[in-house]
């Protein structure tokens, strides 16, 4: 899974914050290895909703 919405990352701790972003980190990266290689993604949308869920969780931990 990975988009998270503002509701999610409200109720999260700050370290099950930055354990999650690690995660999608992990999950952009092998997307964009899988999109290097000219294959095409398993879900098209899973490369945006990604970039938007680490941007998200970046601007949290931002504000606190």
């Amino acid at each position: 899974m990975s988009h998270v919405r503002n509701r999610d990352i409200s109720a999260m701790s700050r370290e099950a914050l930055e354990a999650r972003l690690l995660e999608l980190q992990d999950e952009l990266l092998q997307l964009q290895a899988e999109k290097a290689l000219g294959g095409t993604p398993s879900n098209m949308g899973a490369y945006k909703a990604t970039r938007r869920s680490i941007a998200r969780i970046k601007t949290h931990l931002g504000n606190n």
